[in-house]
Formats: C-alpha cells, structure tokens, sequence
C-alpha cells in the first residue's frame, strides 16, 4: 500500500501508513478506501501532501527527525550531525558519571596522579563530539559509523 508523506510546520517530515483495521471494518473495505480515509485525515497544516511508495521512506530511522521532502525524502546532514552529538553524549554519560566515582576516592586519598589520570580521561569523553569525522561525514552511513574508541 502507498504511504503519504508531508512536511510539517515545524519543518520535520511526517509519514502516513493507511491502514484496514482488522475489527471493525467494513467487510470488503479495500485498499483505496484506505488510502482515501487516511489522504482526507490529514493535518490541515500539511505542507506538499504526495503520495509515495513504501519503499521511498528510509527503513532506517536514526536520523528520523533529520529527513526532508524534496520531492524525495532524504537527510538534512547539519541536522543528522547534530543528532549524532546528541547520540554520542548519551553514550558518554555514564562512563563520565563512572569517573566521577573514582575522582571523588583519588581526591580522598590524596592520589594527585590518579587524578590527573581520571580528568585526563573525562576530557577525552567530553571532545567525543568535537571529532572531526562528524563534520567530514557526507552521507548518513559514514555519520552513523562516527563512535569514538573512547565511547566503545
């Protein structure tokens, strides 16, 4: 079955899967009632509404709230970059909260080097997302494969 796909007011991009509903239904509902159900349940603020073919819509979802319609639904890479950051910060944080334990028992040692050790350590998590493979990163693919070997 065709899928609509329409931009957002907010700029996001939307997906419509019409749907036979098994209970329910009116027997020998068809696939363009369906799809007409669905076409007349738009949003009222739906930009550019088109029909699509499944296969249009990328079954890869990370960069979901980076897709764009131009005809052809892609990926805005400014936006897949800056959800990649935001992926990779997720990553960091319980390692970063991990090392705050073992900062807070060198600090009550007294064990300097440790220390320097261990902030040495947070500081390479906190660069995660200034590695430069983010920016150089022109397809989707080569951004998704952006895991520093910190965060491993």
């Amino acid at each position: 079955m065709r899928k609509i796909i329409f931009t957002r007011p907010d700029g996001g991009v939307s997906v419509v899967t019409p749907v036979i509903n098994t209970f329910g239904e009116e027997e020998g509902f068809t696939e363009t009632q369906a799809e007409q159900r669905a076409w007349d349940k738009l949003p009222t603020d739906a930009i550019n509404p088109r029909w699509c073919a499944a296969n249009e819509v990328p079954a890869d979802r990370t960069f979901r709230d980076a897709w764009g319609d131009i005809g052809k639904v892609s990926v805005n890479m400014p936006k897949a970059r800056e959800i990649q950051k935001n992926a990779l910060r997720t990553l960091r944080t319980p390692k970063l909260a991990a090392l705050d334990v073992e900062y807070s028992r060198a600090d009550e040692k007294g064990d300097a080097t440790l220390k320097a050790s261990i902030a040495a350590k947070k500081q390479l998590l906190r660069d995660v997302t200034a590695d430069p493979r983010i920016a150089a990163a022109q397809t989707p693919e080569e951004l998704k494969a952006v895991i520093p070997e910190v965060l491993k």
